[in-house]
């Protein structure tokens, strides 16, 4: 409960100080990650990671860390300057061979892509068999669904889009069915479980104590209360069945 209310603490400071928000959420997605496998002398792609905060904590764990992002100006505005081994790319089309990560993590990226299943597919092509993908989303329904024109998103994106454009004289940044998508629990957990290549080894509410994973079992409520969710694959080995 602790690690629950430090981390939302850190949230409501995303804005005013995000150094502070995406350096505590880094040390804590290391640490989730160490749940499922050690990280030292493992290859880490983050994808979508924008300016790299999980390099240094990735690094201190003996990890190699390579960050991917397709917006170069998001690239390098963190204090530490552009992390080495950073690609321009798109997550649809990742410029590395098959098998080539240890793990590969996506962190609050799925609700800003207009094909999941796309993203989800080219993930699991990049990690190594035996390996992890840690994937986690803000959901449409959650209160900060609608990023920052929530919580207006629950009367309709378009709407709430229009209204935050009124009130602050120029449009969002996360652009109703541009560069925000409703992404659903439901949806996303079946689109896990049949997953060529993968199975499904976790999902729990991200931000929660554990315990809160039964949060998941119960349709309606799960789409109101996760708030974000954390999807744990790993990836078949040669022979497997999935």
């Amino acid at each position: 409960m602790r690690r629950s209310v430090r981390l939302f603490r850190a949230f409501l400071v995303e804005q005013t100080d995000p150094g502070r928000f995406y350096g505590e959420l880094a040390g804590d997605t290391v640490r989730q990650l160490e749940r499922y496998c050690p990280l030292d002398n493992k290859t880490v792609l983050d994808i979508g990671g924008g300016q790299g905060h999980l390099a240094a904590a990735v690094r201190a764990r003996g990890g190699g860390y390579h960050l991917v992002e397709p917006d170069p100006d998001a690239i390098g505005l963190g204090r530490d300057g552009v992390p080495p081994g950073t690609v321009v790319a798109d997550g649809y089309w990742l410029p590395f061979r098959a098998g080539i990560a240890d793990i590969c993590v996506c962190s609050n990226v799925l609700e800003h892509v207009p094909d999941p299943a796309g993203l989800l597919d080219e993930l699991v092509r990049v990690t190594r068999p035996g390996g992890l993908v840690y994937v986690s989303f803000t959901n449409w329904y959650s209160p900060w669904g609608g990023h920052e024109t929530s919580p207006w998103h629950y009367f309709g994106g378009a709407r709430a889009a229009r209204r935050y454009a009124r009130r602050h004289g120029r449009p969002p940044k996360n652009e109703y069915r541009r560069t925000l998508f409703p992404v659903h629990i439901g949806q996303t957990l079946r689109l896990a479980r049949r997953q060529p290549g993968a199975r499904l080894a976790d999902a729990l509410p991200r931000y929660y104590p554990r315990p809160a994973r039964v949060l998941l079992r119960v349709p309606g409520l799960r789409e109101l209360l996760t708030w974000n969710l954390l999807l744990i694959l790993r990836k078949d080995e040669p022979g497997a069945v999935s």
